[in-house]
């Protein structure tokens, strides 16, 4: 590992990190894209989701004052053959610490590739373009250019907080959060869903556990579309409260395929909107893969969403 300038170490994060790893998070995103956009539910999932260990795959990087300038970890919650990466350092004052995080995270990625049993090894790294010593970084140590992502956002300005009226045949509800059958089957068409998609597949088990975490779930903005009594499509939301109150964020928005080009994710997409700003919110966000099979970004775009910034993907193969 590149050495860390001195009286600068790494550690192991806890949980009780986590609000400070928020705040390093935040000035990254101010620092990039010029405002805050990561949230205090983004960070307990990046601190507990499935296959990662805290004691094994994290760092942070502490500068000589014992400030948390740095921090970095890996996502894989199947075990599957992908490592999405990701490494923060505080914009000027943590630029020391970028190079050892990474390398760091690559020699615990090779690690992983073994432990999950692959032969072949994906990772995958994002950055705003404007980030370019990261890039540059990234760059040299094998990643190239894959695809582009992107922040949506709608302004909820003048939208009525009565939904309009689905397609005829279409049935709008919220999800049946206390019902285990309703939940497998809201998880189970996400999955269905994404199937020609980049979105990696998580067990029920899994995805339930991340849902159980969530101190504060938003059940009443998770929404179902039946048609003829089946559930053909869902939308997820998700809130922090500690982050930008005025903000509904959909988190995932999924419809099977003998069903698109119907309507559903529009009715879906207006539900939530009207959900939102019956909350006194003022903005819908969201991300999209820019290169998703079903043109999501199409539908997104056609309901008055507007990108506010692009995040370049990076992947390299071991």
């Amino acid at each position: 590992m590149t050495e860390l300038p001195d009286g600068w170490s790494v550690r192991r994060p806890t949980l009780d990190d986590a609000p400070a790893l928020l705040a390093l998070v935040h000035a990254s995103d101010i620092a990039a894209v010029g405002y805050p956009d990561y949230t205090a539910e983004e960070v307990r999932e990046a601190l507990t989701e499935p296959n990662t260990d805290l004691n094994r795959d994290v760092w942070v990087a502490l500068d000589a004052d014992g400030r948390i300038v740095g921090w970095a970890y890996p996502g894989n919650a199947t075990g599957e053959n992908r490592d999405f990466i990701e490494v923060y350092v505080w914009p000027g004052d943590g630029v020391p610490a970028m190079r050892p995080l990474l390398e760091l995270m690559l020699a615990r990625v090779a690690e992983r590739k073994a432990e999950f049993g692959h032969e072949k090894y994906e990772v995958r790294a994002g950055a705003v373009p404007s980030e370019t010593t990261y890039i540059d970084l990234l760059t040299e140590h094998g990643f190239a250019f894959l695809k582009q992502n992107a922040r949506m956002q709608l302004s909820l300005e003048g939208v009525s907080p009565v939904a309009p009226e689905p397609p005829a045949g279409v049935t709008l509800r919220t999800v049946r959060a206390d019902d285990e059958a309703d939940m497998r089957t809201f998880h189970a068409v996400v999955e269905r869903a994404f199937l020609d998609s980049d979105h990696r597949s998580s067990s029920y088990e899994s995805w339930r556990k991340q849902v159980d975490d969530d101190p504060a779930p938003v059940f009443d903005e998770w929404f179902v579309a039946e048609v003829d009594g089946v559930v053909a499509g869902v939308l997820e939301s998700s809130y922090d409260s500690d982050g930008d109150a005025g903000e509904g964020w959909v988190k995932r928005l999924a419809v099977l395929g003998p069903y698109r080009k119907k309507g559903l994710g529009e009715a879906l997409l207006r539900r939530a909107f009207a959900a939102y700003a019956a909350k006194g919110r003022d903005k819908a966000g969201l991300g999209v893969d820019m290169d998703n099979p079903t043109r999501a970004a199409r539908l997104y775009f056609a309901v008055g969403m507007k990108p506010l910034y692009e995040a370049n993907i990076y992947q390299k193969w071991t």
